[in-house]
């Protein structure tokens, strides 16, 4: 079996990773819809891919390919606690408040914003693709004076120094990641804690009050929703899909018939997937 996963090796998304599967099914990509195509491909059997924090809200990325592009369904859920980190090279350990650029994912930046701005309020900022990147590229320039934002494992696989620890703008904060690729993805590492649903809507556009229309339909069957968020549709200005996470503790029955209430009333309904949740603890 192989798992594809956003890499490279030390990133966030490797740390959900290699807490349910074994390190050698792992398989590193530089992007999410690298990771997505993978398993279209048939390069690997599942991908792990995030797709909502805690501060920044939902992967775009990942949404946005997953509806418009990929009719591959999600077999499980997993939670991760995200703790930044701030690391220089081993060269500017003593002078790590020098630091004029700071590297990192963009989630990574938004989630360290008010750090930041408290100690290097006039450094530049840059993305990179992953925050393990970031580390990787700044124990490749030991000289310069630059800093990465990373998970503890990037300092210890590039050998760099942590001058800041946990320095995320709150203390709760998780990533969401979702294994596609099956129907249901066993973790048998980790258990099961509950069971959710995310689907898409999309309502005609000129029926009045369609969203309240398409949200009674779980209402009154006391259908619990944990999300609901809108995302473009692409297509024009005031063109939305709504995404939904439903909570499963109702017979699926109940869930299926809301769904077709929904269909009925003209709106259309993806179904990303029916998964179980895991959390990951101390790490």
């Amino acid at each position: 079996m192989k798992i594809g996963y956003l890499g490279p090796e030390s990133s966030f998304t490797h740390t959900a990773a290699v807490n349910a599967f074994p390190s050698e099914y792992l398989v590193p990509y530089r992007s999410i819809p690298a990771c997505i195509k993978a398993v279209e491909f048939h390069e690997v059997d599942l991908a792990i891919v995030p797709i909502e924090n805690t501060l920044e809200g939902s992967v775009n990325t990942t949404v946005d390919y997953l509806f418009h592009q990929s009719t591959i369904p999600v077999g499980a859920e997993i939670v991760l606690p995200i703790y930044q980190q701030l690391m220089v090279s081993k060269e500017n350990k003593e002078r790590w408040e020098e630091v004029t650029k700071i590297l990192s994912h963009p989630q990574a930046l938004a989630q360290s914003q008010e750090f930041i701005r408290q100690y290097f309020p006039n450094a530049d900022l840059e993305q990179t693709p992953s925050t393990a990147y970031a580390a990787s590229f700044v124990s490749e320039h030991p000289q310069e004076k630059i800093a990465a934002i990373a998970p503890r494992a990037s300092a210890e696989k590039y050998d760099l120094e942590i001058v800041k620890e946990n320095i995320q703008d709150i203390a709760s904060n998780h990533t969401r990641f979702w294994i596609i690729g099956k129907d249901e993805a066993h973790l048998p590492y980790l258990p099961v804690e509950r069971e959710q649903m995310s689907i898409a809507i999309t309502m005609p556009s000129n029926m009045p009050g369609s969203l309240y229309k398409a949200l009674s339909a779980f209402s009154w069957r006391e259908i619990n929703l944990s999300k609901i968020e809108s995302r473009p549709l692409k297509t024009s200005l005031g063109e939305y899909f709504f995404l939904i996470d439903l909570v499963v503790d109702k017979p699926l029955e109940l869930i299926e018939f809301a769904l077709e209430e929904i269909r009925l009333l003209g709106g259309e309904v993806k179904i990303f997937g029916k998964y179980g949740i895991h959390t990951i603890y101390g790490v």
